[in-house]
């Protein structure tokens, strides 16, 4: 085997990961032991197949590494490829894991007397800044985005914003910092991404894993 035939899959770290990993699992792929510690800095992993290795990474990073095929295969929120929307990525596969959507909030005690439909102009917490402008633009509101990687829900208390964009699961967050859903951006899951180029110089390989991970997803939904 040559260093070129050799296989990445990244994985997101975190919560995805929890969702993420059974599938892996069932598609047949067990990464070494050292892959279990959370704590461990180690971030490239060896698996049961030998022309595969897992690299753990950060959500977002896990598109990018993909995108530059510097991992030829992946797993990734449609978030994140909505908001890089990288042409290199070629998405073939819903996991159906990772449920939750994107959405627009804003302090409870403003909602009442708000109307979204007629806002022109937004200040905006969000790690989504492409997604939040393309979205307001669509309906001529001007969105101005102050990029945040986290902590989103305090931002508005803090007097930073009005508004955030950020993903909503139970919504217990929001209702903890004081903030309502307004409006739904698009509903998220995390899809199967893999390397446009690497697909064709890989095809046989590369095909082999896409079709097992959709007999798992299937399996599954059956």
């Amino acid at each position: 085997m040559t260093a070129t035939e050799k296989i990445i899959l990244a994985l997101p770290k975190g919560r995805i990961l929890d969702e993420a990993l059974p599938l892996v699992r069932r598609a047949g792929i067990e990464p070494e032991t050292a892959f279990a510690d959370e704590d461990s800095r180690q971030l490239r992993f060896t698996t049961n197949v030998p022309e595969i290795d897992i690299i753990r990474v950060r959500s977002f990073d896990a598109a990018t590494f993909v995108a530059f095929n510097a991992a030829q295969i992946g797993i990734a929120g449609n978030d994140v490829l909505m908001e890089f929307d990288y042409p290199e990525l070629y998405a073939p596969l819903d996991l159906g894991i990772g449920r939750c959507r994107l959405s627009v909030a804003e302090p409870a005690a403003l909602a009442p007397g708000d109307d979204p439909s007629r806002w022109s102009h937004v200040r905006v917490a969000t790690k989504y800044p492409n997604v939040t402008r393309k979205h307001f633009a669509a309906r001529g509101v001007h969105a101005e985005c102050i990029k945040l990687n986290g902590a989103m829900e305090i931002a508005p208390g803090l007097g930073l914003c009005h508004h955030i964009v950020d993903l909503v699961s139970s919504g217990a967050t929001l209702r903890a910092n004081g903030l309502v859903e307004v409006e739904r951006i698009a509903d998220i899951s995390s899809r199967l991404i893999v390397n446009r180029a690497a697909l064709k110089t890989q095809p046989v390989a590369l095909g082999r894993w896409i079709d097992r991970f959709a007999e798992v997803v299937h399996a599954n939904a059956a």
